[in-house]
C-alpha cells in the first residue's frame, strides 16, 4: 500500500517519512511489505490509510496542481481531508488517529459488538428494524453509504437479530467483518478519550472547505473541527448527503485519493452524473493527471 507513489515521487515519500518519525515505528514497512496481519490491526491501519491517502493526495497537489472546490472523507477518511486542507498536521493527525484506533479497539471486548450491511433498503426501513431487533441493546444505523446501502452496528445479539428479521423478509443482508461497532453509542469510551487527546492539538482554518459527515455541511472554522471528529466516533457517516452536497458546489470529477475504489463505486449509485476516479495508486494517479491536466 502507497509503495508505487513512495518509489516514484520524493513528495509522496517524504509524507511515509514524516509518518514514521512522528509514530517512531517503521509504519511504512509494515505498508510496503506487510505482515498483513499486523498492519490490519486498528492501531496501525488507521494511520497507515491516513498516510497512504496523504501521500496519493500531494503528489496529485504537486505534479498536477489539483485544487479542489471542497474535500470530504468517509469516517477515518475525514482526517486525510483535514491534512490535505491544511486544517491539521500530517504528524498530529497520525499520531491522533493511532489513539483513535487504540480506543475503539477498547472500547468494546472482542465479541460484545458487531456491525452488518443492508443493500437495497430504505433508510426509513432499516431504521424500522433497528427499533424491532434492539431489545434493549445498542442497535443504530452506523453508514448511510448511498445507492440505498446502510450499515447498522451494535451489541452483537442485537444485529444478528437484525438479520434473522432481514433475512426473513428476503432483504440482502451481510455480517461486516470488523474490528469493532464503529459509529454507534458502544464507542462513548473512546469519543471521550479522543476528546481528551485533541485538548493538546492545534487545528487550523481549512484553505477548502472540508464537508463534515456528522453534519453533511462544509465546516471552515478551525474551532468546529475536534467537536466534529469527537462526535463522528458515535454518530452515523451521513457519506450520501456528503456526496449530493458537494456535487451540487458544481464539481466536475471526484477523485478518491486512498487506497482502493469503495467510494468511487458508491459515487456511482448515488450522483451517475459525476465521474470518479480511484486516485491511490500509479494507474489512478496518471488517469486523474489526464483529466485535470
Amino acid at each position: 500500500m502507497g509503495r508505487d507513489l513512495a518509489d516514484a515521487f520524493p513528495v509522496a515519500r517524504r509524507v511515509f517519512e514524516e509518518t514514521d518519525d512522528r509514530l517512531r515505528l517503521p509504519l511504512s514497512r509494515l505498508c510496503f511489505e506487510g505482515p498483513e496481519d499486523q498492519l490490519m490491526l486498528t492501531e496501525h491501519a488507521q494511520p497507515a490509510i491516513l498516510a497512504a491517502s496523504v501521500a496519493a493526495y500531494r503528489v496529485l497537489e504537486e505534479t498536477a496542481g489539483l485544487r479542489p472546490v471542497a474535500v470530504a472523507g468517509h469516517s477515518l477518511g475525514e482526517w486525510s481531508a483535514l491534512v490535505a486542507a491544511g486544517a491539521l498536521a500530517l504528524g498530529d493527525a497520525v499520531v491522533a488517529v493511532r489513539e483513535r484506533g487504540r480506543l475503539m479497539q477498547e472500547a468494546v471486548p472482542a465479541g460484545v459488538g458487531a456491525m452488518a450491511a443492508l443493500m437495497g433498503a430504505e433508510l426509513a426501513e432499516v431504521e424500522r428494524l433497528c427499533d424491532e431487533a434492539r431489545a434493549g441493546e445498542v442497535l443504530s444505523t452506523a453508514n448511510l453509504n448511498g445507492g440505498r446501502q446502510v450499515a447498522i452496528a451494535g451489541h452483537a445479539g442485537a444485529v444478528e437479530r437484525l438479520v434473522a428479521l432481514a433475512s426473513a423478509r428476503h432483504m440482502k443482508v451481510r455480517r461486516l467483518q470488523v474490528s469493532a461497532p464503529f459509529h454507534c453509542a458502544l464507542m462513548a469510551p473512546a469519543a471521550a478519550g479522543l476528546a481528551r487527546h485533541l485538548e493538546g492539538v492545534r487545528f487550523a482554518a481549512p484553505r477548502v472547505p472540508v464537508w463534515t459527515s456528522v453534519d453533511a455541511r462544509p465546516i471552515r472554522d478551525a474551532a468546529e473541527v475536534p467537536g466534529l471528529l469527537v462526535r463522528q466516533v458515535t454518530s452515523p457517516v451521513r457519506w450520501e448527503e456528503t456526496v449530493r452536497g458537494m456535487a451540487a458546489l458544481g464539481a466536475t470529477v471526484a477523485l478518491e485519493t486512498g487506497p482502493g475504489g469503495v467510494l468511487t463505486g458508491l459515487l456511482k449509485r448515488t450522483v451517475e452524473t459525476l465521474p470518479g476516479i480511484p486516485a491511490g495508486d500509479l494507474e489512478g494517479i496518471e488517469k486523474a493527471r489526464e483529466m485535470l491536466s
